[in-house]
């Protein structure tokens, strides 16, 4: 009787897991095909290549005027200085609040950090205004301070927390086994953290730059704060407008066909999510075969 009600309960539980499994992919799908029947007319309207090379936005204009390759670019720029500066950084910390600070020490900081990876996106941009923006307005004798510099420095700020919960999580669940040969060995431990430790946590440290590229990607509140939201080729120093930040600013007033080239933007967006969700996912994969 008492192994038919834990077969039971099992069949139960797998059951829900797969509705909701099932529900997640549904749910994917059915994103992917609103955006591609609702975007995609608009999109092949305007004309595929000028839509995704067009340097020109211009909704407003007679005829409008909708090229991205702006906003692409501005998105890959602020995505990928936001990875380079932030990833070293957290992999650091988090090895060292795993693996080197006293107990204590690391128990608070691990609380900092979880309490920042959970302040809205919002108060980041309204601190970014507050301090970060007249700061580089000063620093590069600028007329404004809301460029692509001082989003990348309020996302780098964001993505820290998640990079490095996650990283920390997966560098302790590395087998301890391995520290304990290369004592034996007589290696010393910031060399045997380095060299052994972290290429054994990798796939788990790969799936926090994930978490950490796809915040970076998708965020628009801070960075519409703080990057002065003009439509134009990116610099470091100029204000620029993002994917995310393109769709947010002109949705409220669209017209029916600016509406639908917003959500070929929304597609455009998922899209670039999905091929670096891929490639990340395929060296996961790798990484943790290679581990095994």
């Amino acid at each position: 009787m008492k192994t038919q009600k834990v077969y039971l309960y099992n069949s139960i539980f797998k059951a829900i897991v797969f509705f909701f499994a099932l529900v997640t992919v549904l749910s994917v799908i059915l994103i992917g095909v609103f955006m591609i029947v609702n975007g995609g007319p608009s999109i092949a309207k305007v004309g595929l290549k000028d839509f995704l090379l067009g340097k020109v936005w211009n909704s407003a204009n007679e005829p409008p005027q909708y090229g991205i390759l702006a906003f692409i670019v501005s998105s890959f720029y602020s995505t990928f200085f936001t990875v380079l500066i932030a990833v070293p950084i957290s992999i650091l910390v988090a090895l060292a609040i795993g693996q080197l600070m006293p107990k204590g020490l690391g128990t608070v900081i691990r609380a900092i950090i979880s309490l920042l990876a959970g302040i809205p996106s919002v108060i980041y941009g309204f601190l970014g205004i507050i301090f970060i923006v007249p700061l580089v307005q000063k620093v590069f004798n600028l007329s404004s301070g809301l460029t692509m510099f001082s989003s990348v420095i309020v996302l780098i700020v964001m993505t820290l927390p998640t990079i490095i919960s996650v990283s920390e999580t997966s560098i302790n669940a590395v087998d301890k086994g391995y520290m304990d040969a290369a004592f034996a060995l007589g290696v010393r431990k910031e060399y045997a953290l380095f060299t052994i430790v972290l290429p054994a946590a990798k796939s788990g440290i790969m799936a926090a730059v994930l978490l950490g590229v796809g915040r970076a990607i998708g965020e628009t509140m801070a960075v519409m704060m703080v990057a002065g939201n003009i439509p134009q080729m990116p610099s470091m120093l100029k204000p620029v407008r993002f994917l995310t930040t393109a769709i947010v600013t002109e949705m409220s007033y669209a017209t029916e066909q600016t509406r639908g080239v917003l959500i070929g933007i929304g597609l455009v967006l998922f899209v670039f999510i999905f091929i670096i969700n891929s490639i990340f996912h395929f060296f996961i994969k790798k990484a943790g075969a290679v581990n095994g």
